[in-house]
């Protein structure tokens, strides 16, 4: 008798467990339907979207090479051709006479900062700031010049310099966070074209 009331007891307690599970599953269920609805609802549409209204589907990219650092320059290459197929979704165009979108990107400069350090006074944290210069030629065929910045913060051993490895990454990660500004201005230029021809 006594197993069976341990039993029912179990049971019972498995059941309400198994409802409210369930209850969860239908409430997220809902929550995701309605977050769609809403977001579907209101017109939302990513930045990817609008950045294509003004570069379109197919963008060339063409990095000026500076002869006093031109590993820099094959990074920024790298980080370009990154930014359009995962920020752009757009295609990278090998030749100009192919794209829709033509961007010359010319590094300015670098630097890096010490911006943390440990109780001995060694620095064991640096920011790294790039400044690019982007020229293009839109797919309406308008020329726009801009200066974009990014920074990128990475810590270091103490007592030890930057090795070459940390300072390609930081410069990469820098360049691409500068291309994501790039890409925000060029949204809001393509949001401000899509409400001009409504």
């Amino acid at each position: 008798m006594c197993k069976e009331v341990k039993g029912l007891k179990i049971w019972k307690l498995s059941m309400s467990i198994v409802n409210k599970i369930q209850f969860n599953i239908q409430h997220s269920a809902f929550i995701i339907v309605l977050s769609l609805l809403v977001f579907c609802g209101c017109g939302y549409k990513p930045s990817s979207y609008y950045t294509k209204q003004v570069l379109g589907d197919k963008i060339y990219a063409k990095v000026l090479i500076d002869i006093n650092d031109p590993e820099n320059s094959v990074l920024i290459k790298d980080a370009i051709n990154e930014a359009i197929v995962s920020r752009f979704k757009s295609k990278i165009a090998k030749k100009r006479d192919l794209s829709n979108t033509e961007l010359i990107v010319k590094f300015n400069s670098k630097s890096f900062t010490p911006i943390a350090y440990d109780k001995d006074g060694y620095v064991i944290a640096y920011k790294t700031k790039v400044s690019l210069n982007i020229s293009y030629i839109d797919k309406f065929g308008k020329k726009g010049n801009m200066d974009v910045q990014g920074s990128y913060d990475f810590p270091i051993e103490a007592n030890s310099v930057i090795s070459d490895t940390k300072r390609f990454e930081a410069i990469k990660f820098a360049s691409y966070k500068a291309l994501s500004e790039f890409i925000s201005k060029m949204s809001v230029k393509g949001m401000e074209n899509v409400n001009k021809d409504k």
